[in-house]
């Protein structure tokens, strides 16, 4: 399986988790593709950001993501736009 083929599967398994935890009814599929980013990429996306801080931010739920693999040994991908909104809050 190619890196583009699992980031297709990535984007289509946190689209529907997205839909499972809204509020509302979505009668349409999102259409705006989900871009999640691992711990060192939402370093670069918001300057000053440690790993350790993202690594805290998981922990306490406080940005929407999911981990790949089994256990805590599993790579985290961290939803980017929740990322963001949480620091423009």
């Amino acid at each position: 399986m190619t890196k583009i083929e699992k980031k297709k599967i990535a984007n289509q398994i946190m689209n529907l988790l997205i839909q499972l935890t809204n509020d509302t009814e979505v009668s349409e599929p999102v259409e705006k593709p989900v871009e999640m980013l691992t711990v060192k990429e939402c370093c670069k996306e918001v300057k000053g950001l440690s790993e350790n801080t993202v690594r805290k931010l998981v922990a306490q739920n406080k940005v929407k993501f999911i981990r790949t693999g089994e256990d805590k040994r599993g790579k985290i991908l961290i939803n980017k736009a929740d990322l963001i909104s949480y620091f423009q809050k």
